[in-house]
């Protein structure tokens, strides 16, 4: 986590509402809250509630999902674990002889203790010149070592990633050196690396069926338009892409907070799916 990103985050929290507000949804956990019960349970007006939701939500703390008409507000786990790493980082300069087991209570890694591995994670989309793309370097940035994202398509794009596609991660900080179009072919032979989530993001299967990758995978889709397909200006396709990659930034950063260990397959199939219909407003980081 970079220094501006979490005096933001500080910042944010430093208001007692925020705090209290933050405690609330950390207490429910990654199944949330509806803002309704928000108002309950701290005893604030709605306008004031929602004014310090977005004040969260801005800086990446807490995000929303949409069940059926509700809005469902859940805490962002990997951001705060980044932020509780950022100063456990620098605890005594790393001597524990001087700060004892405060570098261990704040150690970004200590909520899976039992993880053997990195999960794998694949992201398909047509082409794989954009969505999937994009997918894979977000998540990349989110994983904390305990993701390792891919991407593939049925047909992949030989110009490889769209160029304003690779533009726009740069831009926001992601490492694109590792970014191409590839094939899902890629990931079905001996050689392939073991899959534990398959995620497809094209919106519209096109009479194509998505290769076996194995029964033990959890699959879903989060059906997202193909900004190969959109055809308005220079302005508007930039615009396209930022509600795209704000789009499937929220639904990551929720997917990587989810209690993996504690959700059987089923489950955990439930919650990823529900993720299809996560809310798209979310600013761009």
């Amino acid at each position: 986590m970079e220094l501006q990103d979490a005096a933001q985050a500080f910042t944010a929290l430093g208001q007692v509402t925020r705090l209290e507000l933050m405690r609330a949804l950390l207490a429910a956990g990654p199944s949330g809250l509806a803002p309704g019960e928000l108002v309950e349970r701290l005893g604030v007006p709605g306008s004031t509630l929602s004014f310090h939701l977005r004040a969260l939500d801005q800086v990446g703390l807490i995000a929303a999902t949409r069940r059926g008409r509700s809005l469902i507000y859940a805490p962002q786990i990997a951001r705060l674990r980044d932020l509780m790493g950022f100063l456990a980082d620098a605890c005594c300069d790393g001597d524990p002889t001087r700060c004892g087991d405060l570098a261990r209570l704040l150690d970004p890694t200590g909520e899976f203790p039992a993880m053997p591995a990195p999960f794998h994670v694949l992201f398909l989309c047509t082409r794989n010149s954009a969505r999937s793309i994009m997918a894979e370097a977000i998540l990349a940035k989110l994983a904390s070592g305990r993701f390792i994202s891919h991407s593939a398509g049925s047909d992949p794009a030989p110009e490889g990633p769209m160029p304003a596609v690779i533009g726009q991660l740069k831009a926001l900080g992601h490492d694109v050196s590792g970014l191409r179009s590839k094939s899902w072919d890629v990931f079905t032979g001996p050689d392939a690396p073991r899959l534990d989530f398959v995620i497809a993001l094209c919106d519209t299967l096109d009479g194509q069926v998505c290769p076996d990758f194995g029964d033990t995978v959890v699959t879903a889709a989060w059906p997202l338009p193909d900004p190969a397909k959109f055809g308005g200006s220079v302005a508007e396709h930039a615009t396209m892409l930022n509600e795209l990659y704000a789009s499937l930034y929220r639904r990551l950063g929720i997917f990587v907070s989810l209690p993996f260990q504690a959700l059987d397959r089923m489950a955990l199939k439930a919650r990823i799916d529900e993720l299809a219909h996560a809310t798209q407003a979310a600013p761009a980081r």
